[in-house]
């Protein structure tokens, strides 16, 4: 384009056209000029440099290794202990066959007697998979007074719909908890079950398990308001093709996601009502700033630290080696803390060194004129009380890791299903995740409390609680 655009042909335009070719080759510059600036900053992001998910960088991506490279081969070391399945005693077999020899192996003749120590072999073997029929049948007699015919009601427990509580746990637990697709799931049934079933049944069966948990899930999101410490995480998904955002709330006894169509704080003041007064550790996203009582992340931090030292510009890299290697005595600190080696006492009397280096460091950067660290760390100086809360209040974590594990799944089953589409499907998510994160939290059964669920529902019962102590 240059040699075409050249001086001397612009000169033998008009002056209008001029003007006009001079302004669209400087507009021409300037975006080249960002694009260049936008391409610098996106080179090198990993999800151990930025806030990327690890989800987003290929498996099989080389990565720099951090040790080197073992020259065992894979598998079990020579002279490590072997790991065998023990046999289960004789008497809880299900079924015990005895094998005798007929004749000598060497001379033919005939054997008899018994073995008083013989070799035990023992064959694991699922059973045939026969689904279970009930037929009620429901008789129609005529009053031989008046003539009136009553029909006789089905007991109280039993669905309308051919499809049992315990098979409609299990449909909307391989849909949610294993992430099979609806035709899939028809087809396991079917293949696998002996259960007759189609997509719209798989669907039908989703609608009713929703139906059946929503009174726990509800119970849980309004006991959001009352806690005093959430650890908090979001993630892109869809509704309908329209963009939407899953929220996750880990509690220290529960987990609520909700699915909404916003990201802004409208959407945290609905979940967490207006009221709120607890701690809520997160990443530096906005939205959560009208909590005002935070806990950053030090995990997402780290990774900004690092951001600084691959950006390339050497102010900004011995900024974030510094700042790294505190982030690392925080860690260190910390650990020594969780496991019981130190006091509490001594973790704040540890700490405080650490704090002042980090807040010297922030404000070095704040005032040091260069455009790529002055916003970062002018901000996390601003707001360095959110940095220091779990040092001050007891039970508080440095990192927000407990709902990035929690949203981990949900992830997970976005990325295969592509979201949802309809709000009716949003409600199945968000409902059947908080009910399999808060099993898992709680040791609970999650298949046997589903179920439960769906009996009460049938039997118009109060569905059971995830609540500890209820």
């Amino acid at each position: 384009m240059e040699s075409v655009v050249s001086e001397e042909w612009i000169a033998r335009q008009s002056p209008e056209a001029q003007a006009i070719i001079r302004g669209l080759l400087d507009r021409i510059a300037k975006l080249e000029t960002e694009l260049e600036e936008l391409r610098r900053q996106v080179k090198g992001k990993t999800p151990q440099n930025s806030s990327l998910p690890p989800s987003t960088q290929h498996p099989h991506a080389r990565r720099e290794p951090r040790k080197r490279k073992s020259k065992n081969r894979r598998g079990g070391q020579p002279g490590h202990t072997q790991h065998q399945r023990p046999l289960i005693p004789t008497e809880d077999c299900d079924e015990v066959k005895t094998l005798k020899p007929k004749e000598c192996r060497r001379c033919l003749g005939k054997l008899s007697g018994s073995d008083p120590v013989p070799l035990r072999h023992q064959v694991w073997e699922l059973p045939e998979i026969k689904p279970v029929v009930t037929e009620y049948q429901r008789h129609r007699l005529g009053c031989p007074w008046c003539g009136q015919t009553t029909c006789a009601a089905l007991p109280v427990g039993v669905p309308q719909g051919q499809s049992g509580p315990r098979l409609m746990a299990f449909t909307g637990l391989l849909m949610a908890y294993y992430r099979q697709s609806k035709r899939r799931t028809a087809e396991f049934l079917s293949a696998l079950l002996g259960q007759p079933c189609c997509p719209a049944l798989a669907v039908k069966m989703q609608n009713q398990v929703t139906a059946a948990l929503r009174p726990s899930y509800e119970e849980l999101a309004a006991q959001l308001p009352t806690q005093e410490q959430l650890s908090s995480d979001e993630t892109a998904t869809k509704e309908h093709n329209r963009k939407a955002w899953l929220w996750t709330f880990v509690a220290r006894s529960f987990t609520v996601f909700a699915v909404r169509a916003t990201r802004e704080a409208t959407a945290l003041a609905e979940l967490l009502g207006e009221t709120f007064c607890g701690i809520v550790t997160c990443d530096r996203a906005k939205m959560y700033w009208r909590v005002n009582r935070l806990q950053w992340c030090w995990a997402h931090l780290k990774r900004d630290f690092q951001a600084l030292i691959d950006s390339g510009d050497g102010q900004a890299q011995r900024l974030g080696y510094d700042l790294r290697r505190t982030a690392c005595k925080l860690f260190e600190h910390w650990a020594n803390y969780r496991d019981g080696t130190i006091t509490r006492t001594a973790f704040i009397r540890r700490m405080a060194p650490v704090r002042r280096e980090v807040e010297r460091l922030l404000l070095r950067g704040a005032e040091s004129g260069n455009r790529s660290i002055v916003g970062m760390c002018r901000e996390l100086h601003d707001h360095r009380e959110w940095l220091w809360t779990f040092v001050r209040v007891d039970g508080i974590e440095p990192t927000n890791n407990a709902s990035e594990r929690a949203l981990r799944h949900a992830v997970i089953w976005r990325k295969l299903s592509f979201g949802t589409q309809s709000a009716g499907g949003s409600r199945f998510v968000e409902t059947m995740l908080t009910t399999i994160e808060t099993c898992r939290q709680q040791r609970r059964n999650v298949f046997e409390f589903v179920t439960a669920a769906v009996r009460a529902h049938f039997a118009r019962q109060s569905a059971p609680s995830l609540l500890t102590g209820v």
